[in-house]
């Protein structure tokens, strides 16, 4: 579980791109360049964390709408990001059909999701059942928001993976707000972690600003989940810094005092002192990559702004299967 020096200053690297990304996002609905947006920022070192966790492209992923930063460092790019955002031509996850953030990528397997929240989890329960069923050394990786923990869907998931010892994480980026609704309107146990000894699983509560914290408990679950121990239900404790979406209005049910208050656990902050107090990181080095970052947040916005939108003609390919093949 220990990492190289190489791949913590990565780590970090994957949260700056992705709050990048996600700031010039926000810039592009106020401009009126895009439609919607759905933010990750404050989440990103759970995301992160959980990610190098995994034998990326390999194990398999069913991911929630903040999980930018998840995947990118599933390969993942700000030019599919920017032409999702876009609606334009060559987006890879849905050319260019479903919303922003509705992520899925064929070589990295991970999942597309639906609209209705939670609905990923009982396909990483499916997913961990076909894997056990086949001996496969793989495990499956699943992440939500803790109001998605109220959702019939989520207990199903959570029960059908317990019964069968399957291969699941489920990881649970509690940042305090389900939309406009505080966690204690959504649960009334202190941790979403709590509702693990009432399913028969392990649950683990972290520190979901501390992106090298996240990794070693994800990291604990999936050495678990591969020895044939079950699955895991992990709560990353964050604040959701920005709005739920570019259509909430959040100053209608929390202060600013709240909001700055919270910024003091920044997850960029928080691993930039780690790796500065550890000698990894040095102001110089922050410079070349805050200049990297912005070189491809600007590319990725270009490139988006010139590439077409899809031909009105694609709207039902390849929705529907053109030839069935049997035999």
């Amino acid at each position: 579980m220990k990492l190289s020096n190489d791949i913590q200053v990565e780590m970090y690297w994957m949260m700056l791109l992705s709050r990048r990304l996600d700031e010039r996002a926000w810039v592009l609905h106020r401009q009126g360049k895009i439609a919607f947006h759905i933010s990750g920022i404050g989440q990103e070192a759970a995301q992160v964390g959980a990610a190098f966790a995994l034998r990326r492209g390999e194990d398999w992923v069913t991911p929630y709408y903040r999980d930018l930063a998840l995947m990118l460092c599933l390969g993942y790019t700000p030019r599919d990001f920017l032409l999702a955002l876009s609606g334009k031509q060559g987006e890879p996850t849905s050319g260019a059909r479903q919303m922003p953030s509705h992520w899925s990528m064929r070589k990295a397997n991970a999942v597309s999701h639906s609209a209705p929240v939670a609905t990923q989890c009982p396909h990483a329960a499916g997913i961990g059942l076909a894997i056990k069923m086949r001996k496969e050394d793989k495990v499956v990786l699943t992440t939500l928001g803790e109001g998605s923990t109220s959702q019939g869907e989520w207990y199903e998931a959570v029960n059908w993976a317990a019964i069968h010892h399957l291969p699941v994480i489920f990881m649970v980026e509690n940042n305090e707000y389900a939309i406009s609704v505080p966690a204690d309107k959504q649960m009334a146990v202190a941790s979403s972690a709590d509702k693990a000894c009432g399913m028969g699983l392990r649950g683990i509560s972290v520190d979901g600003t501390d992106v090298f914290s996240v990794y070693r408990t994800v990291a604990e679950a999936v050495a678990d989940a591969r020895a044939g121990k079950g699955p895991t239900l992990i709560e990353a404790r964050m604040y959701r810094l920005t709005p739920h979406s570019s259509d909430d209005d959040d100053r209608t049910y929390r202060s600013r005092e709240e909001v700055e208050e919270a910024k003091k656990k920044d997850p960029l902050t928080v691993g930039r002192r780690i790796l500065e107090e550890a000698g990894l990181l040095n102001q110089a080095k922050i410079d070349e990559m805050e200049m990297r970052a912005k070189e491809m947040v600007d590319d990725a916005v270009k490139f988006a702004e010139q590439a077409p939108y899809p031909d009105v003609a694609d709207a039902m390919f390849p929705v529907y299967a053109e030839e069935v093949r049997r035999g």
